[in-house]
């Protein structure tokens, strides 16, 4: 038993049409879809849908499914003016971006035929949200 290598096979069964490397970098991704998921339903609040017909449940998930893309786009643009502040990975949760840029506490002002956005100064997430617009 000591004596014999130890040998590890993983096997993939699909109808893809795709090279087996690509196969397995899509099954490694699937976490990455189960956390996506997860995000959805915790994030924005989509654990349960609303009502008992089909119908409104979904125009629900419609609408969750643009305020989720929306909401991606905004924590990418976030990320692309690397001013977002801490350590930073690939991609920032719904719920930063959430209370980061569209909890930020802004004020419009009308001043000489002009109309003015000011955000709040002392936030460690403004630089980056002016450098996204």
């Amino acid at each position: 038993m000591l004596l014999e290598p130890e040998t590890r096979v993983e096997t993939y069964w699909t109808n893809l049409p795709a090279e087996a490397t690509e196969v397995e970098h899509i099954y490694h991704q699937h976490g990455t879809s189960e956390q996506y998921h997860a995000e959805l339903k915790s994030d924005l609040g989509v654990e349960r849908l609303p009502s008992g017909k089909f119908y409104a449940n979904t125009l629900h998930l419609l609408f969750s499914m643009v305020a989720f893309n929306l909401l991606r786009r905004v924590g990418t643009q976030l990320l692309l003016t690397k001013k977002s502040p801490g350590k930073r990975g690939r991609r920032l949760r719904l719920r930063t971006v959430l209370q980061s840029a569209m909890y930020l506490a802004g004020l419009v002002v009308s001043h000489a035929g002009q109309m003015i956005l000011r955000v709040c100064e002392h936030n460690a997430w403004t630089p980056a949200f002016l450098a996204s617009l």
